[in-house]
């Protein structure tokens, strides 16, 4: 029923989500088990919040252990299907951020960026695109882009290099998995209440200047990420490809 209400619904879905313990990832998870999904929680650290709420609403979540940085992602696929039938959405969320002036930035801490951010991103989408493709069914996976996917930052070369090639990859995929009836899509959120902004938010000068220029005057909360997601994992998304979805208070616009 397109335009529907049923067409936002995720019942009868499991949804893999990274770094869903705390912060943006947390707020993807419980948005998506509100809409009725269940939910494989990835991460080194249990969700524990997280899952009270996910529990709260009346849908399952279960924790997957592991290291981005380090596990082979075709491992977290499997561990998820031991838990669920199949994985049908994929969020991925988690991600790291150095700050360097890039005239001193080393080999090392650009490696360790780009393996959570772009490697491990890609060889995870491929083992949920397996899997869909083998059970023969439709599937969505949206991943988590930046400001920085569109702008260049300062001091974030390997943060920068890591999301505008997140960007250049969804559309990739996009394009080689319409015809499995995957979607591939990201979200690229703006500036957010969470843990990573505290100091910025903390610092006068520099918290005005950034709600100076966003034309909704005010920080993005995680809760703003929930239409965006449950609309990109649901049927209601099934002609979107390929798109960067900027939900930043109209920063890009500014």
């Amino acid at each position: 029923m397109t335009g529907s209400g049923a067409s936002f619904r995720l019942d009868n879905r499991t949804a893999l989500v990274t770094g869903a313990n705390a912060g943006l990832g947390s707020a993807f998870a419980l948005a998506l088990a509100r809409a009725g999904a269940d939910i494989v929680a990835v991460g080194r650290k249990p969700p524990t919040e997280t899952a009270a709420g996910v529990t709260a609403v009346g849908r399952r979540l279960e924790f997957v252990e592991a290291d981005l940085a380090e596990m082979n992602p075709a491992d977290i696929v499997t561990r998820a299907l031991g838990k669920f039938d199949g994985v049908d959405i994929l969020v991925n969320n988690a991600g790291i951020i150095r700050r360097q002036d890039a005239l001193d930035l080393d080999e090392q801490t650009w490696d360790e960026v780009m393996n959570v951010n772009l490697k491990a991103v890609f060889f995870l989408s491929q083992a949920v695109a397996r899997q869909l493709v083998a059970r023969g069914r439709p599937g969505k996976i949206i991943n988590v882009a930046s400001m920085l996917s569109f702008q260049g930052g300062v001091r974030v070369a390997s943060y920068t290099a890591s999301k505008s090639g997140l960007a250049g990859l969804t559309k990739l995929l996009a394009n080689e998995w319409a015809p499995h009836r995957i979607n591939v899509n990201a979200i690229a959120p703006g500036y957010f209440v969470t843990d990573n902004t505290t100091a910025l938010r903390a610092d006068a000068k520099r918290n005005a200047e950034i709600v100076g220029r966003i034309p909704a005057g005010r920080w993005g909360e995680p809760e703003d990420l929930a239409g965006a997601a449950v609309f990109l994992a649901s049927p209601a998304s099934d002609y979107v490809h390929g798109v960067i979805l900027p939900v930043d208070g109209g920063w890009l616009a500014r």
